[in-house]
């Protein structure tokens, strides 16, 4: 790292943490009214208030301010604001690979699938197939927040909130209001963003239709020393579109109807390398606030994902295809529904089920002979998950809030299947039918708030969480360069047992929070290094000298526990905020892994931290930004012998409002263009994130 990179992340840093906090735990509630000094203005399509119970756990809260500051307008690099969070690959939805981007917090470990439950208006977005995110899906969602909840929890929550839980709340409508907004950048290398939307009232409710555009032609990911012929820039496109419509049924329940489409395309910087993922979801909900609130989801999600490799030269001088998959359809139902009866001013009663389904199958050509597959394979199956839940929340007295509640889920994998067959003759390969299976999990949280002195709150929370593994981790083996991974129609759930202690001091603009967080993720699922080749495997085949056979497995355990720190704070016209995690995670490996025992988990830094400071005169939107972040180093693989250097990047937004309607603004990414690096595939080969990107853009908003 560069001292006077080190010096900028530290002073950053430093300088906001001597003046405030970024923790937004006591943010106000989610309601139906936002008021202004002349007149309140009402608001359809939001969901309930957030549970007071939340005011235990460590939660953050990333407002649409926050949003629209983020220098590069991406949703996935604005939740690298939150400590601890982290996606598989430190690139971002223009570059990495779409299957890598599962999200976790706490250092849980590195997995491509979600260990974090990400929500859309109820609704979740993890793959139904592999359990990534799709991020650029959301570009053409307004947001009205970002809520992240740090630790496993039960209620709404259900299968997948491990380590956490991200909200994403889309905006609501103000009936007696309309508006149209456009924007339009240019960036580096020929990169153009465009959105548009507009927002009418519809008598007492609205409609809401926007779409955002996205194409680059990308960077070339191998760092500059390490290229061959083969490596170029990896382009991208990608287009989302969103509707969204709400309308009062009666003077108490609103029907929010959302549908959107996307498309994504990308490739990863040679030959044979494209991939592409096109989605479409549609959700109705019912939002009941009468003297007993209620509310009832119901959902349909459905993914196309195709995608080609290719297999590079060691000289990096040729590249021939070795892998084309062509089709994976999956398909997410589920349903959701909640009742809160009334337990007087002291307190808040919750009590509700769900249910969730997945179905999906990869399909894929594979052994190229000649530039020609010569096998087909088709792998995939069902999971079904049903839970009911109830959870309390009780003001003791005025200065001590206690809340706590439990869950049940019933689970089922049907239908697991692999077939391979050689594709001239159709003569089968690999015929396997894998037994269905189903069990219980019982899950629950149990926490406490406490207003030491006034201005001081201790909080305090245990926690137990779980997680079905995916079907893509269940079924589907897959290659990546010369290595490849064995599928596991065996594997268990991931089972969380984790704790944490917090304070938060407010006074003013000013907010400070602090956690410490002891967390045990047992049955971890980790792509485990079992031989080096060259040899014949079980579920893969061949693999050459230059790779390494590994297997989808269940580890003992994850052990994680750390700290974490966010400050926040206004003086007069300069907002300041920072944020720090540190995670110390070891492997406890089960029989068979003693290589990987007492080791660091593969993609977990112990460090990460982010500092920012802006100027808005007046609390405009003109003024300028400027946001430092550091990433520590991290291991590529389990066995700790590949490792990825830690990094610094500065990022900056300036805007100027021109009139009521027009907003310019110049946007830089990693500033110094320091090597951020992603991944290391291959002999050594090192791929890198996003390099310096600048934007020049305008926005038009009119009501």
């Amino acid at each position: 790292m560069k001292i006077s990179h080190l010096h900028l992340i530290c002073g950053v840093a430093l300088a906001a943490l001597a003046f405030a906090p970024a923790h937004a735990q006591d943010a106000q509630p989610q309601g139906d009214t936002i008021s202004w000094p002349d007149a309140p203005i009402t608001v359809v399509g939001r969901p309930l208030d957030a549970p007071i119970g939340d005011r235990a756990y460590s939660v953050t809260i990333l407002s649409p301010d926050m949003l629209a500051n983020e220098p590069s307008q991406r949703l996935e690099n604005a939740l690298r604001l939150v400590p601890g969070l982290q996606q598989f690959r430190r690139s971002d939805a223009r570059s990495a690979n779409p299957t890598s981007q599962g999200v976790t917090l706490r250092g849980l470990g590195g997995n491509a699938s979600s260990r974090v439950l990400m929500l859309l208006d109820g609704v979740p977005q993890s793959d139904p197939f592999g359990g990534w995110i799709s991020f650029p899906g959301y570009d053409a969602i307004n947001l009205a927040s970002v809520r992240v909840r740090r630790g496993g929890g039960t209620g709404g929550d259900g299968p997948g909130a491990l380590a956490g839980t991200i909200e994403l709340d889309s905006s609501g409508i103000a009936p007696d209001q309309s508006n149209f907004y456009s924007d339009l950048a240019y960036g580096s290398r020929e990169s153009i963003e465009a959105s548009i939307g507009t927002s009418q009232a519809l008598g007492q409710g609205g409609l809401t239709i926007s779409a955002q555009y996205a194409r680059g032609d990308g960077f070339t990911p191998v760092i500059a020393r390490q290229r061959g012929p083969v490596d170029r820039p990896a382009p991208y496109e990608q287009l989302g579109v969103n509707l969204r419509f709400v309308a009062p049924l009666s003077a108490s329940t609103e029907l929010q109807a959302s549908g959107r489409i996307f498309t994504d395309e990308r490739e990863r910087g040679f030959a044979f390398s494209d991939n592409r993922n096109d989605g479409a979801d549609a959700s109705l909900r019912l939002v009941g606030r009468g003297k007993l609130p209620w509310s009832a989801l119901a959902y349909v999600q459905m993914r196309r994902f195709e995608s080609s490799f290719g297999a590079i030269s060691a000289d990096r001088r040729t590249v021939t295809q070795s892998l084309d998959q062509y089709n994976t359809p999956s398909t997410g139902l589920g349903a959701r529904a909640e009742i809160r009866p009334s337990l007087g001013s002291a307190g808040e009663l919750r009590l509700g089920a769900e249910w969730r389904r997945t179905t999906g199958e990869t399909r894929e050509l594979f052994t190229f002979v000649a530039g020609a597959p010569t096998r087909l394979r088709q792998a995939g199956g069902a999971s079904e998950t049903l839970g009911a839940f109830a959870e309390a929340s009780y003001r003791a007295s005025t200065d001590l809030l206690l809340t706590g509640g439990g869950r049940v889920d019933h689970w089922r994998l049907t239908g697991g299947r692999l077939r391979e067959t050689v594709l001239a003759t159709g003569a089968p390969l690999t015929t396997a039918s894998f037994d269905d299976r189903s069990g219980w999990e019982g899950t629950g949280r149990v926490g406490f708030a406490w207003d030491a002195a006034g201005l001081l709150k201790l909080r305090g929370a245990a926690y137990l969480g779980w997680r079905l593994p995916t079907l893509n981790e269940l079924y589907r083996p897959f290659r990546v360069g010369p290595d490849a991974t064995a599928a596991n129609a065996a594997l268990a759930p991931e089972r969380l047992r984790g704790a944490e202690l917090g304070l938060d001091y407010e006074i003013y603009t000013i907010r400070l929070g602090a956690t410490a967080f002891w967390n045990r993720l047992d049955n971890a699922i980790a792509n485990v290094t079992l031989a080096r080749g060259p040899g014949t495997f079980p579920g893969v085949g061949f693999v050459s000298a230059a790779g390494a056979f590994s297997q989808r497995q269940n580890l003992d355990a994850v052990e994680a526990r750390g700290v974490e720190i966010e400050a926040s704070g206004a003086i007069g016209d300069v907002r300041l905020a920072a944020a720090y995690s540190y995670v110390d995670a070891m492997v406890e490996a089960a029989p068979g892994q003693a290589a990987i025992d007492g080791r660091r988990p593969a993609q977990v830094p112990r460090h990460f931290a982010t500092g920012s400071i802006g100027w808005f005169p007046q609390g405009g939107d003109s003024g300028v930004n400027l946001t430092a972040r550091y990433v520590g180093s991290q291991f590529e693989d389990d066995l700790g012998q590949l490792a990825l250097d830690d990094a610094v990047t500065l990022d900056a937004r300036a805007a100027m409002r021109i009139n009521r309607n027009l907003l310019v603004e110049l946007r830089g990414e990693n500033l110094f263009d320091t090597t951020v690096q992603a991944g290391i595939s291959g002999p050594g080969i090192i791929e890198r994130a996003t390099p310096r990107t600048i934007w020049l853009g305008v926005k038009l908003d009119i009501e």
